[in-house]
């Protein structure tokens, strides 16, 4: 159809325009001297007003058409023309058998080539799809075979290419991070366990104890009571700190902000640390006030933090110097103290959930080791941040930094 849509665009076209031009003398009209079989020029109530030999209706169907061209390789080109206003409508039949057969070749030339494409172009492509599946569904297997009983599962990069293996590395540096993660919560959850075990073993001895001896013995009754209560207390305050922190990992926790003066809650701490702690030499020194834009409670709960760990890790007669004064964006409060210090190798791990250096382990220093990583959510969640220094034997500084908004000399 394409050659001879060429052909109707170039020798049919130049033939209407020939007759239309010699209309009505068509009579000059010669057969033998033209490319076509026949001329027939119907008027507008489509009987013949001119034959060159062919009678018959005027053909215009398409389905005409294609079955003179399979059948009689013969196409017939229909039009219409008007001439003194009014309409007439043209067949012109051409031979068409030369036209179909160039194109049968054509076409027979297309198909042989696309085939033998085909041959050579078929196993490339298999091999291609092969290499580049075959990973992908092996890849696919793998992951599907990953539970939290084989998390150190990881993908091969090995044989893996370009994006396939960006791809592959991209995954195993996730799975490092989800095993990381998970066995830090194993972690945390298997000292929970054991945190919690003490208190509940405490509590239980002295239970034993009031129903043996409780009953008829005064003195064991008074401190069977007393030691339940410490203990009791002991284990709802290490439940509020996982609380706290089981928030935190949750994005759950939230911070009731407000603007207030930092000197405020400080004003506070002195007199409260003062009221608690006698056994240390106590200094306190606010150069300056601020106006910070935070959660009033949880800030002066990690300030709290930090100077409850000096009061515990300094001997009675020690002592614990807390200041405050304005260093460039922040406000710093810093807590230093002249106690046992914390050794080198303790130092990148005093912010872990409940960790415990080995000097802090005995039970008359206490502690359940959550303090320093709440301190650190409180700070950070303020877009503050905490510094530590310390020499084993001689003592720690650390300096909480908090954004201020406005400075109050």
């Amino acid at each position: 159809m394409l050659e001879i849509r060429k052909f109707e665009n170039t020798v049919i076209t130049n033939d209407v325009e020939y007759i239309v031009k010699n209309f009505p003398e068509v009579r000059n009209i010669k057969v033998r001297d033209s490319d076509y079989n026949s001329v027939e020029i119907y008027d507008e109530n489509l009987n013949t007003y001119f034959s060159t030999g062919r009678h018959g209706k005027y053909v215009s169907s398409i389905l005409l058409v294609i079955e003179k061209i399979l059948f009689d390789n013969e196409y017939i080109y229909s039009g219409a023309f008007s001439y003194r206003n009014s309409d007439y409508y043209l067949n012109i039949s051409y031979p068409v058998g030369e036209i179909l057969k160039d194109a049968w070749r054509i076409s027979f030339v297309v198909l042989i080539s696309g085939a033998l494409g085909l041959l050579f172009i078929i196993p490339i492509v298999v091999s291609t799809s092969y290499k580049l599946i075959g990973p992908i569904k092996n890849m696919t297997e793998i992951t599907k075979t990953i539970t939290v009983n084989n998390i150190n599962t990881r993908l091969d990069i090995k044989d893996a290419q370009d994006e396939l293996k960006e791809l592959s590395q991209t995954f195993n540096e996730m799975m490092d991070r989800i095993e990381g993660g998970y066995k830090i919560q194993q972690q945390f959850v298997s000292d929970a366990s054991h945190e919690l075990r003490t208190p509940i073993a405490v509590i239980k001895g002295y239970v034993n104890m009031l129903d043996r001896w409780g009953k008829n013995d005064k003195a064991v009754l008074e401190e069977s009571i007393e030691a339940i209560k410490n203990e009791t207390d002991n284990m709802q305050d290490l439940i509020e700190k996982l609380l706290f922190i089981a928030r935190s990992d949750r994005s759950t926790l939230n911070f009731t902000k407000e603007d207030f003066r930092i000197m405020s809650i400080l004003n506070e701490i002195e007199k409260e640390t003062k009221m608690i702690d006698k056994e240390h030499k106590l200094y306190f020194d606010f150069y300056h006030d601020a106006i910070i834009y935070g959660d009033k409670m949880q800030i002066k709960q990690a300030i709290r933090i930090i100077i409850d760990n000096a009061m515990k890790f300094t001997p009675p007669g020690g002592h614990i110097m807390v200041s405050g004064f304005i260093e460039d964006d922040y406000y710093v409060i810093k807590v230093k103290d002249t106690g046992i210090g914390i050794k080198k190798e303790d130092l990148d791990k005093i912010f872990d959930r409940l960790y415990r250096a080995e000097e802090s382990r005995s039970k008359a220093i206490g502690g359940h080791g959550l303090g320093l990583s709440i301190a650190k959510i409180i700070l950070l969640g303020h877009k503050g941040k905490i510094r530590v220094r310390s020499k084993f034997g001689k003592g720690s500084e650390f300096s909480l930094l908090f954004p201020y908004l406005q400075s109050q000399f």
